[in-house]
């Protein structure tokens, strides 16, 4: 765990730079956008996605300045863009070293609620978010995301749609 935390940590914050990502530390800011996604990997790898345990472990054994719950989220929340931005620029990586060009289309579904709190839902509206999962038997309300795998399964490419999108390859 501690080799992958560093290994993390240093790819990030090398990507990050690659990108010339202009975001430094401001004065009220405690934590680099590197810190950031590194304790969001270390808590989806090691901790089931808990970001309060992954928070807890960086600041013990890594003295990250990790401020309370409310305000990283904030700051998680500000560079969602930049996330997207570090998905899209490895995923291009990945499509440039996939000499075999096999890849890998599946889906799954994003729950917002159970079928019988529809009525109730505050999250979204609407008949398109109603989908069905043929591997469940069963409707669900939410979203569907939609994933492009190499054949090592490497995501490259994902889709977000409404849960009744449906998609062809023909």
């Amino acid at each position: 765990m501690k080799d992958f935390t560093i290994t993390i940590y240093c790819f990030i914050d090398d990507l990050l730079q690659k990108m010339e990502n202009n975001c430094s530390i401001h004065k009220r800011r405690k934590l680099t956008d590197a810190q950031i996604i590194t304790t969001v990997i270390i808590s989806a790898r090691y901790f089931y996605g808990n970001q309060h345990v992954a928070c807890d472990y960086m600041k013990s054994h890594w003295g990250f300045d990790i401020p309370d719950k409310s305000n990283f989220n904030r700051m998680l929340h500000r560079i969602s863009d930049l996330i997207v931005q570090l998905f899209y620029h490895l995923s291009a990586t990945f499509k440039h070293l996939n000499l075999e060009s096999v890849y890998i289309i599946d889906f799954f579904p994003v729950l917002v609620c159970k079928n019988i709190r529809i009525s109730r839902s505050k999250l979204v509206k609407g008949k398109e978010f109603r989908g069905y999962n043929t591997s469940k038997r069963e409707y669900f309300y939410g979203f569907k995301v939609h994933l492009i795998t190499t054949a090592d399964g490497i995501p490259i490419d994902f889709l977000v749609t409404a849960g009744m999108f449906i998609f062809f390859i023909g």
